[in-house]
């Protein structure tokens, strides 16, 4: 990037979410993407000034996914799936899209599966769209690699 040239942030709002390659939903809302690393204390005899902060491992929350009820089943079928012992791991990324819908950046989550699902809140006096909710457990979250360079 030359001097001068200005970069802005990447909105929030336009996004897509791939699971296995296949874009499987417009999903309204993701959250959970968030890499935690634990630590664990020590307090080294003789040292009253400060206890250590000592590296253990890297923890990954659940990745929530959030979309408007549709008639596609592809998802409810890998709930359904695991709810009968059939956990199937898949991969999957979040990908955040320019202004014009270009790929910019986005995460790759790694073999994750159904860990929760919440159906939509049914109220007659709203208008509103009916929201599913899932929750997916994974083993770790990497950038995507392959997009346009910076």
């Amino acid at each position: 990037m030359s001097v001068g040239q200005r970069s802005d942030p990447f909105p929030d709002a336009r996004f897509l979410v791939e699971i296995d390659s296949l874009v499987v939903a417009g999903f309204s809302e993701v959250s959970g993407l968030e890499v935690e690393l634990e630590t664990e204390e020590y307090a080294e005899g003789g040292v009253n000034t400060h206890t250590h902060s000592l590296p253990t491992r890297f923890d990954y929350p659940n990745l929530v996914l959030e979309r408007g009820v549709t008639d596609s089943r592809a998802l409810w079928q890998w709930i359904e799936d695991a709810l009968n012992g059939r956990i199937e791991r898949k991969s999957g990324r979040v990908i955040l899209l320019d202004s014009i819908g270009q790929e910019q950046w986005g995460w790759e989550f790694h073999e994750a599966y159904p860990a929760k699902w919440s159906g939509p809140e049914l109220d007659a006096d709203r208008a509103s769209v009916a929201i599913e909710t899932l929750e997916l457990t994974h083993n770790g979250i990497t950038v995507m690699e392959g997009l346009p360079p910076r």
